[in-house]
């Protein structure tokens, strides 16, 4: 990973079951960085467009009590679905909302996907997801927008947060090799819930193609960001 070595104070949102990201978005982020995690309220079923309005309501009012005034570098959102289901516009409207509250920058995991496939000028790409075949076409749409096209996905078809949260890295390496083809030059792993740390340089190496996850890509937008003076 490129960027400043100065460590972040990073407030990470996730939804309420994740159990994978605070650890994996630490150890991609420099040395001696702090992650404050909240965790958004949520039902048992995967995020749609039915139950995201009242999410990120909890999202901007959770950033506003415990994010303001904290010290902190940024904040990171970290649901993947809940920032590609909103759509490239919906996205930035609830990261604008989440600054406004807080006076802090914001990265938010669906941009960032985008920001870093196009960094490695990913324009076909191989995707795993946990997601619905539904999920997983506004995912593509959120790609397209920024430019890239999905030629192969696969997904594990979670149905709730309890099989999602069950999925291993070593199930998720298998879908990928399985998924990555020539005619793709970038993986992408998409949910902030799938593990991918101890996965991903393996998976580069052998495809000898840039290889992305939803952990990942927000550590290295975080990255980017300016520190707050």
């Amino acid at each position: 990973m490129t960027g400043t070595a100065a460590p972040l104070k990073v407030g990470l949102m996730v939804p309420a079951n994740n159990t994978t990201m605070e650890v994996e978005l630490a150890a991609w982020l420099p040395a001696g960085s702090a992650v404050t995690t909240v965790k958004i309220p949520r039902g048992a079923g995967l995020l749609n467009k039915d139950t995201l309005p009242a999410y990120r309501d909890s999202a901007v009012s959770l950033a506003r009590e415990h994010f303001a005034g904290a010290g902190l570098d940024l904040i990171a959102y970290g649901c993947t679905a809940a920032g590609f289901i909103s759509g490239p516009s919906g996205d930035a409207e609830l990261a604008g909302m989440l600054s406004r509250e807080t006076g802090l920058p914001v990265v938010t995991t669906a941009r960032a996907m985008v920001h870093a496939l196009q960094h490695v000028g990913a324009r076909r790409i191989a995707v795993v997801t946990p997601y619905s075949d539904n999920v997983n076409a506004q995912l593509a749409a959120f790609l397209a927008d920024g430019g890239i096209g999905v030629a192969r996905m696969d997904t594990f078809r979670a149905p709730d947060v309890m099989a999602l949260g069950r999925i291993t890295a070593d199930e998720v390496r298998t879908l990928a090799r399985a998924t990555m083809a020539p005619d793709c030059d970038a993986l992408f792993i998409g949910c902030s819930q799938l593990p991918t740390h101890s996965i991903l340089s393996g998976l580069q190496a052998e495809f000898g193609r840039p290889a992305w996850s939803s952990i990942y890509a927000t550590a290295w937008d975080a990255m980017r960001l300016p520190k707050v003076a």
